[in-house]
């Protein structure tokens, strides 16, 4: 029995090495790539057009990464996480533009709009996790996926004025006093850029932080449990719904924080930014870099970002 118990904890002591190695070697990936994109561009060897791919190959690293939590760890294929990142979106960039004369500091603007946009899109992650997350397969594919188009169609009839530090809100009624910030089908315009690549960087450190570390947890053993053998897990105790949850919502968050950050990167934007179409480009990303593999995700991501711009001349 001590025998057993010595080899068990050198098997954990093992697995938490190599989980920590493989966590330092994604976070020294980004961090090299973030270095080195500087440094072009302080030499002047990025275009322009490459130079404004910058922050949605971030947004677009975020959501690969959190996507896999849904799709690799939970073993769950969901198509409606471009609903979430505009859900996001809209929510940042209303509280960015509300707040333009409160808070001067850019930054600190669009660190509470990203704030904003995640707990809005968490919240809806929660609403529609409830009833959603009791399909399984193909069914909550579709439901998702039916999830996605019908926030964008939602947000094509929402207005949204700001008049003198007043938020006026209306479904379908563009009579609203004061400056409209969100137009209806013509989305939220007149939006300040205060995006930055860095603030992309810090988001995609912040996101590998989380996902990792809750991979490596006893919730992440717990969801992969789940997706290995449902009947089994349940035999132990371990609770689907609870677990399941725990898949979507935090990457709905994560989701809906990048949305603020691809958003702000316009002076406008519209919802049909945020279509089926981005939703298959993201779980795309996914299964290109290795479904479970959060590293692959990052390199997929960038690189199927990237490599349009690069064919464009060919």
């Amino acid at each position: 029995s001590a025998r057993k118990s010595e080899v068990i904890e050198m098997k954990k002591h093992t697995s938490m090495n190599t989980y920590k190695q493989s966590a330092l070697i994604s976070y020294a990936l980004v961090i090299l790539a973030y270095i080195a994109v500087n440094l072009l561009q302080a030499g002047g060897s990025l275009s322009s057009s490459m130079q404004g791919q910058l922050v949605p190959i971030c947004c677009y690293i975020v959501m690969a990464v959190s996507l896999n939590l849904v799709v690799g760890i939970s073993g769950e294929l969901s198509l409606g996480h471009a609903g979430f990142m505009s859900v996001g979106a809209f929510a940042g960039a209303i509280f960015c533009m509300a707040t333009q004369d409160g808070i001067a500091d850019p930054t600190v603007r669009l660190i509470l709009g990203m704030l904003v946009g995640g707990v809005f899109a968490g919240i809806m992650g929660v609403i529609v996790g409830v009833p959603v997350l009791r399909l399984q397969g193909d069914y909550l594919a579709i439901v998702t996926l039916a999830f996605g188009e019908i926030i964008r169609n939602v947000l094509n009839c929402v207005y949204v004025s700001n008049d003198a530090g007043q938020l006026y809100f209306g479904f379908n009624n563009p009579s609203l006093p004061g400056k409209l910030i969100v137009n209806g089908p013509q989305g939220a315009q007149g939006l300040t850029r205060i995006s930055t690549f860095t603030m992309g960087f810090c988001l995609i450190m912040f996101t590998l932080i989380v996902v990792l570390n809750l991979i490596n947890s006893r919730s992440g053993r717990a969801m992969m449990a789940l997706r290995d053998n449902r009947i089994a897990a349940e035999s132990v105790g371990i609770s689907v719904t609870k677990y399941k949850q725990m898949a979507f919502v935090p990457p709905a968050g994560l989701g809906g924080m990048a949305g603020p950050l691809f958003g702000m990167t316009f002076s406008t934007f519209t919802a049909s930014k945020f279509k089926f179409d981005t939703s298959i480009l993201v779980l795309v990303f996914v299964v290109l870099g290795g479904i479970g593999n959060i590293r692959g995700s990052v390199i997929a991501a960038a690189l199927l970002t990237i490599l349009p711009e690069l064919l464009r001349s060919f």
